[in-house]
């Protein structure tokens, strides 16, 4: 099996930065161009994990995990799964819920919106618009709609694309490190 090369639509400097975020993914195997692609979109969920600081009210517990959610048709498999297992950041484990409705989802941190959910987008960002929750789907409309993060998938590329007004307005910081992996959109 060939070992996952990642390729980001990225400048030079925001290349190497990204290479070093996705690093490890290279230990990943994936057989198929979706299985490629959603194995290095997997990757940037832990990774934003680490370059997104969520305020002490948005958990339970100081040791409460970090949630990432998927909502809608899984797409990961059990490659989301093996990327988080076992790590924690600043002290909090991750942990991966799969959710079918919007309202199971409200205690996520990261919200990964499938696909599948395209003709709800609407509903499910006003579902979760004032909370703690940073929103992340798979196209460019994404960020028009409301969204905060869309990682778009262009020749065998996933783009980074970062709506930094939705993102503040969620009460989290981004770090630096990543918004210049990014294209940001105002």
């Amino acid at each position: 099996m060939p070992l996952l090369t990642a390729r980001l639509q990225l400048g030079g400097k925001a290349a190497a930065l990204m290479l070093l975020l996705l690093g490890w993914c290279a230990q990943l195997r994936a057989e198929t161009p979706a299985e490629r692609e959603y194995a290095l979109k997997a990757a940037c969920l832990f990774n934003f994990c680490q370059f997104i600081t969520w305020p002490a009210d948005a958990f339970d517990s100081p040791s409460a995990p970090i949630v990432i959610g998927v909502l809608g048709t899984d797409p990961f498999g059990a490659v989301l799964d093996a990327m988080v297992r076992g790590e924690s950041i600043r002290g909090r484990q991750i942990r991966i819920i799969r959710y079918r409705r919007v309202d199971e989802a409200l205690n996520s941190h990261l919200l990964f919106i499938s696909a599948s959910e395209s003709a709800r987008l609407n509903f499910i960002l006003r579902a979760v618009q004032g909370r703690r929750i940073v929103t992340i789907g798979e196209n460019d409309d994404f960020l028009d709609e409301g969204g905060m993060i869309a990682l778009a998938a262009v020749e065998n590329r996933v783009r980074l694309r970062i709506k930094l007004s939705a993102i503040r307005g969620g009460g989290v910081s981004v770090s630096s490190k990543l918004l210049r992996v990014a294209d940001i959109v105002p």
